[in-house]
Formats: C-alpha cells, structure tokens, sequence
C-alpha cells in the first residue's frame, strides 16, 4: 500500500512539474529592444541588412558592414530573448557565429551546437544580406 502511494504522489509531482513548464509561443515576429541604429560608417564601407528569419524561438536578424567586399563586421538586429534560456543561447552563439563569419566571409559556416534554431536563423539572414551585394 505505502509503494502505492508514493507511486500516485511521484506521478502527480511529475504531472503538475510537466503542465507548469512554460514553452516559447510562435507569436507574431518582435523585436527585442530598439534595434541598434547603423554605425558610423567609414568611406567606402557599407551596411547590408538581412530579411528577420522567424524561427521557433522568435525572429533573428543581423546587419553585416562589409568594406571592399570584405565583412568586417555583423551586428544583430534581432534575436530570441523571451525567456532567460534564450538569452543564454544568444550570448553563447552569437559571438561564435560572428567569429566564423568574419573567418569564412561568407554565410557558409557551422551552426552552433545547442543553437540550432537560432544558427539557422542567423545564417539565413546573413546570407539575404550578403545576396543584397550589388
């Protein structure tokens, strides 16, 4: 009897642990923040901004400064932070996707594990931005 009822107790604590959890709403796309205005540019550097990627955590964005064709710098416009989970990703995956884009100069880089959603997202928009080259 006593197996049984700890059972059934055990059971329900999993059950109201499971219905509280709170998962990520598909909502309309948002913006977090203001988005950050474009730096002052240097002669002969330009901005290209990519198309917001609406992913399953919220939309990702990014402004790429390239100079004579070189990417000298991504700036992200937008990015899932509804929840402190998100926030985390964002601050672990960003500075990496940045780093490899500057190394590959191209949109042709690794997704970061554990970011998959938002790599994806990432990497869509930095290549609709590279596609706006004249």
């Amino acid at each position: 009897m006593r197996r049984v009822l700890v059972a059934v107790v055990v059971t329900v604590a999993g059950l109201v642990a499971l219905l509280s959890f709170r998962t990520h709403t598909n909502g309309p796309e948002r913006t977090v923040g203001s988005p950050p205005s474009v730096p002052t540019l240097l002669p002969g550097e330009r901005a290209l901004t990519g198309r917001a990627i609406a992913t399953v955590y919220g939309p990702v964005q990014v402004r790429v400064v390239e100079r004579s064709r070189t990417i000298v710098g991504v700036t992200i416009l937008q990015h899932p932070a509804e929840t402190t989970m998100d926030i985390q990703i964002g601050q672990f995956a960003f500075p990496r996707l940045v780093g490899e884009t500057l190394t590959a100069q191209s949109a042709r880089i690794d997704s970061v594990s554990g970011a998959t959603y938002t790599s994806h997202g990432y990497i869509s928009s930095l290549q609709s931005a590279l596609d706006n080259r004249a």
